[in-house]
């Protein structure tokens, strides 16, 4: 499961996919196989989540990885390259690397919620 907290060492990949709205479902299910069949299974892989955009123009996975190496050796990997090179045919993506520098959660209101 997706955590996010501070100082865990791990790096957070968020990559935005921009993609017709008549073929996000198609980029999801592709992304959903690539995940469940050969990257989550790569040393170093932590976590994933994907996420609509209600327009139906994006995509957004948000991966966690122990460390950067970690996620370039599934990058080299040839058993993710051709997802890939599926996804980038039907979307063009915006790629990060981030660390987590502040978590915040909602606060308890008046009456303790």
């Amino acid at each position: 499961m997706t955590t996010i907290v501070e100082n865990t060492g791990f790096v957070t990949l968020i990559n935005v996919f921009k993609v017709d709205p008549q073929r996000q479902q198609d980029l999801i299910d592709l992304l959903t196989r690539a995940t469940d069949t050969s990257v989550r299974h790569v040393p170093g892989f932590v976590s994933a989540a994907l996420h609509r955009s209600v327009d139906g123009t994006k995509v957004t996975m948000y991966a966690q990885w122990q460390s950067a190496e970690h996620y370039q050796a599934m990058r080299a990997n040839p058993v993710a390259s051709p997802y890939l090179e599926q996804a980038l045919a039907i979307a063009t993506f915006d790629p990060g690397m981030y660390e987590v520098a502040k978590v915040f959660s909602a606060s308890a209101g008046p009456s303790g919620d």
